[in-house]
């Protein structure tokens, strides 16, 4: 066996198959295994992960999940990782407890596979000689870290690295960002509080631009517990973008304002997107938000955008009828299929009245929408009309005119 994943059948693991597995302590179970992936690990399993490692194992992904196993059990479990299996290449370890242990244990763990590992993931702090040794890694292509208020993360000198992910813990200003001074990023994602979220797009610009990781770039990602009125034009260069998520909660009043604009603006930019996110679930304020003619441009503009998440105007969906609706390309140009299937609404309400043509409207602009992610029971009637809309275009397309 090369790969073992349990997808959270290890947490119902009982005591008895826990004592059967024990008495084979002397000698690995699975002497071939390379690649060793956990969920929900309970307790009384922790001791039997060494089991299950060789000096063959590369590869190694544990979430810790629901029950909380002793600081002391998790710490002795991390650090023989790195001695059971000296050649690591990959570790992820998350959902760690937060303890001092834990930390050094991490830690120490990183440090002795220092020279094999390609990507390192975790959501444990860092001792200070561990951050100034990770940034260093030459052979480093992933790597996820966590930052503590009051530490700070060395600059990266990683030649290699293609995917980052740096969360933020308490208030920093953005003078972080120095530390990305990469020109390969392809993925980049931030988790912070921090109230210095006004120049955060800008500032990340004008680092990345400078080392030229627009040319590269694919997949952008920001998280935010702070209300927030980001100016998206700082993104604008950012050309190659397929993912582009960025959570931030409304405030007192609705603080997402995308509208058609930003939209707009977005899309003809970033005609490879695939996934576009802007704000939390959408909130119940409709005094702004994108109309049905901003749908039409990303879709027009976004042939392969499959997920859209921003707040909508349904008032606009429901008061102009779709053949109506023409994007900046102009009405003679031909329209592409956009291949959107997950449109996010959130709380946004729908009018019952409205229902039928705003599910007419949408499917108008997405053939291919299948998905509406709704807290508001008002749109299970246009999901419905949705659903056979589609049912009755499969049938035609089998069945031909009648």
């Amino acid at each position: 066996m090369r790969k073992l994943q349990d997808n959270g059948d290890m947490r119902s693991t009982s005591l008895q198959i826990v004592s059967v597995l024990q008495r084979h302590a002397n000698k690995p179970l699975l002497p071939n295994l390379k690649t060793l992936m956990l969920s929900d690990v309970v307790p009384a399993f922790l001791p039997l992960i060494s089991l299950f490692l060789s000096p063959g194992t590369t590869d190694i992904d544990i979430l810790f999940y629901t029950v909380r196993p002793g600081a002391a059990v998790v710490a002795s479990t991390v650090t023989s990782l790195s001695t059971l299996c000296p050649n690591l290449q990959n570790i992820t370890l998350h959902l760690l407890p937060r303890d001092p242990i834990i930390t050094a244990a991490v830690s120490g763990m990183l440090l002795a596979s220092r020279n094999t590992l390609q990507c390192f993931r975790t959501d444990s702090p860092l001792t200070k000689e561990a951050r100034g040794v990770v940034c260093k890694l030459s052979d480093l292509r992933k790597l996820e870290v966590v930052v503590e208020e009051g530490t700070s993360l060395p600059m990266l000198t990683l030649p290699g690295l293609t995917h980052l992910s740096i969360k933020l813990e308490g208030d920093q200003d953005s003078d972080w960002l120095q530390v990305l001074a990469l020109g390969k990023l392809e993925s980049v994602a931030f988790d912070f509080e921090s109230e210095q979220t006004v120049d955060f797009l800008e500032a990340f610009e004008e680092v990345t631009l400078a080392a030229s990781a627009q040319d590269t770039l694919s997949d952008f990602r920001l998280h935010t517990s702070r209300p927030w009125d980001p100016n998206y034009s700082s993104l604008l260069p950012f050309t190659e973008l397929a993912h582009l998520v960025i959570k931030f909660p409304c405030g007192a009043g609705c603080s997402s304002n995308v509208d058609d604009d930003v939209v707009t603006n977005l899309a003809r930019t970033m005609p490879k997107l695939e996934t576009l996110q802007l704000g939390n679930d959408p909130c119940r304020k409709i005094s702004t938000g994108v109309t049905v003619r901003g749908l039409v441009v990303l879709a027009d503009h976004c042939p392969d955008l499959s997920t859209l998440r921003v707040h909508l105007r349904v008032d606009t969906l429901s008061a102009l009828p779709a053949s109506r609706v023409d994007s900046d390309a102009g009405p003679a140009a031909p329209r592409r299929v956009c291949a959107l299937t997950k449109l996010g609404v959130g709380k946004t309400p729908v009018p019952m009245r409205s229902a039928l043509v705003v599910a007419l409207t949408l499917t108008s602009i997405f053939s291919r929408m299948k998905d509406v992610g709704s807290v508001d029971k008002s749109w299970e009637v246009v999901v419905d009309a949705i659903r056979r809309a589609r049912d009755i275009v499969a049938w035609c397309s089998r069945n031909g005119p009648t």
